[in-house]
């Protein structure tokens, strides 16, 4: 065979592929994403020392090498230096939130802290005596009469030099920026997610671009590696269990693209948690600075169903904190929730003095520092009660918070679509259910045809049975079964499109859509939230697993006392039924010993060296030529 005959046979091959594969569009049948133009090796060694691992967090961005033991930890925070002199300052919001000045927030502050009072009451000692709660005025007396002492005449704390006009400063320069310089601070993170809002720099182009700013200044100074030769680097980048698809989206192209790395894992905070504890199988209550979220993985897989955020975290801790100081006569009277050197010290004092053991009892004096720039260093006394027990419990009574009108609990919702993602998984179901219908049509036009039209009614009858027997299978009703609270419009109205069901059906749907606006309005305490995430798992061996294995991580509940308190609630909460299930309940909190803050990053690091994450990578040349379908095709989730 000449050159000439073979080139023209491969033409023909390569034409009958291209109508074969039209032909499988046409069907909607999901189509292969074509290997990129130069073929990665999937089999290479993946060297860890190449692979950064970045686990951005509302307050604190954890970033650092494969390799390294302990990843470098610095305020998320970025200082912006006005384009003009005269632009007014602007500052976004630490301790501070939306909700907390309605008229109902004081009184239901006062009695979310009655439930926990009674609580404490209600709670024995180690020893069987009930413990009594102690009264703020006891320690007011005291405290109102306390002035501080000088330990010295200046606190050797200086701001910030902006003397040579850097356009942006990061971490904790940016925390010590003086307030009449001409910078605007921003967290581009909150509650987990990327602080879009209407006031200056908060829109999603600016918000991206502080991010990459501050990352990519981390990694040239802190990781001494130049920006040039991030091509030769690849990264893991860690997202919340419940993501925003658009933000997850747009973070993989700012690493890819902008960055320039050369691939890109995406993986979700609570398996790397798993990873990084050791376990096969837990239910993660990640408690942190602004949010606390929980899922139950097995085997490396989050149950989607059981997923749930809830919009508190530490910090809403140091605000609580902070109010029940002021009731007991807090000494440092200048001290204010809009600095954010004095919310610096507040977390650093809730930190030392508060706890979850019962135990501690009584009236106790402490005393702490205050180091400001250009003021002297002072001690203070002061005396506290119930106080460093209260603010840590409001965890579990979260109307202690006084946040009113805001949305407190989210759920995993199903894609809204994307328009860069044609055959998206709502394509998918609705394809699929439609050639479910076709086909059920098909064969009951046969029945029919065989039996001679003589049923015609009951035949028919028949085939509407079939298609509601057969239609939540090809459109993800199974999960609805299960209790699953993600149904996307566009499957709803999939779900809908058959005639009988339409009535029953579009009921539910109201009615589901009526307990989820009710549910998310709610704040649910921390013990509820656990055992809601755990009843939402499939099977009952699963429940088992997950009730003899709930792994803490964050820096949100690290009290002395934390892991016997969580315990004692789970236990005294759980349902009867799984009491004699259960072995025994275990709340993990320190796995291997290891700084509950770090789990999930360690988690991200182990995944680096995993043979089996070969297939997850996404290169940069894939990305830019197939964009956000890459993830749902090398996503470990469910995109």
């Amino acid at each position: 065979m000449t050159q000439a005959e073979k080139e023209q046979d491969n033409g023909k091959e390569k034409e009958k592929e291209r109508d074969k594969e039209k032909e499988r569009e046409q069907r909607g049948v999901k189509r292969p994403i074509a290997p990129p133009t130069i073929p990665e090796p999937l089999q290479e060694q993946i060297q860890s020392n190449f692979v950064i691992v970045i686990h951005p967090g509302s307050r604190t961005l954890r970033i650092g090498r494969a390799t390294d033991n302990l990843p470098l930890t610095i305020p998320h925070v970025i200082a912006r230096r006005h384009k003009q002199s005269s632009q007014p300052r602007y500052e976004d919001a630490w301790l501070l939130r939306d909700g907390l000045n309605k008229p109902e927030s004081n009184e239901q502050r006062q009695n979310g802290l009655k439930m926990v009072d009674q609580a404490i009451w209600s709670k024995k000692m180690s020893n069987g005596v009930r413990r009594t709660p102690v009264s703020a005025e006891q320690a007011r007396a005291y405290n109102c009469q306390i002035r501080p002492a000088v330990l010295d005449s200046s606190s050797r704390v200086k701001w910030t030099n902006t003397s040579h006009h850097p356009p942006y400063l990061i971490g904790d320069e940016a925390l010590y920026v003086k307030p009449t310089d001409c910078y605007n601070i921003h967290w581009p993170i909150v509650r987990g997610q990327l602080n879009v809002h209407v006031g200056p720099g908060g829109s999603l182009t600016a918000v991206l671009a502080d991010l990459e700013t501050i990352w990519s200044h981390v990694i040239q100074k802190n990781l001494e590696i130049p920006l040039k030769d991030l091509k030769y680097y690849r990264c893991i980048l860690l997202v919340p269990d419940i993501y925003n698809r658009q933000h997850a989206k747009e973070l993989v192209s700012m690493l890819l693209v902008n960055m320039g790395f050369s691939a890109i894992i995406v993986h979700q905070e609570s398996v790397c948690a798993t990873f990084g504890s050791g376990l096969s199988s837990a239910c993660v209550v990640d408690v942190g600075d602004q949010k606390t979220s929980l899922c139950c993985v097995e085997d490396g897989v989050s149950h989607r169903n059981s997923r749930l955020s809830l919009a508190y975290g530490g910090a809403d801790v140091t605000r609580i904190f902070f109010w029940l100081l002021q009731r007991a006569g807090f000494p440092y009277r200048d001290c204010q929730l809009s600095n954010r050197l004095d919310c610096q010290l507040l977390q650093h004092i809730k930190e030392t003095l508060c706890h979850l053991d019962q135990d501690i009892t009584g009236l106790q004096d402490h005393e702490f520092q205050t180091r400001f720039p250009d003021a002297p260093a002072f001690l203070f006394q002061v005396r506290l009660g119930d106080e460093k027990l209260q603010a840590p419990m409001a965890l579990f009574y979260p109307s202690t918070f006084g946040i009113v009108g805001q949305k407190m609990t989210s759920l995993q919702y199903r894609s809204q679509g994307d328009s860069e993602d044609p055959h998206d998984e709502l394509y998918l179901l609705a394809t699929h259910s439609k050639q479910d219908q076709s086909s059920k049509s098909a064969s009951d036009r046969k029945a029919l045809s065989r039996q001679g039209g003589a049923l015609d009614g009951d035949a028919s009858g028949q085939g509407g049975i079939g298609e509601m027997s057969e239609l939540p299978r090809g459109s993800g009703g199974s999960g609805a079964m299960q209790g699953e609270t993600d149904i996307g419009a566009a499957q709803g109205e999939c779900l809908m499109g058959v005639g009988e069901a339409e009535d029953p059906l579009s009921t539910h749907l109201s009615r589901k859509t009526a307990i989820m606006n009710q549910f998310e309005g709610k704040a649910l305490g921390l013990d509820k939230a656990i055992l809601h995430s755990i009843d939402c798992c499939a099977s009952d061996e699963t429940k088992r697993k997950m009730y003899s294995s709930i792994l803490v991580v964050g820096g949100g509940l690290m009290f002395h006392g934390a892991q016997e308190f969580l315990l004692h609630r789970i236990i005294n909460k759980m349902p009867p039924s799984f009491r004699r299930l259960v072995d025994s309940v275990e709340v993990i909190t320190r796995p291997k010993d290891m700084d509950p803050r770090l789990i999930s990053w360690k988690g991200g690091a182990v995944l680096a060296c995993l043979d089996t994450t070969q297939e997850m990578w996404i290169h940069q040349r894939e990305w830019q030529r197939f964009g956000v379908r890459m993830l749902r095709e090398r996503a470990a989730f469910v995109w």
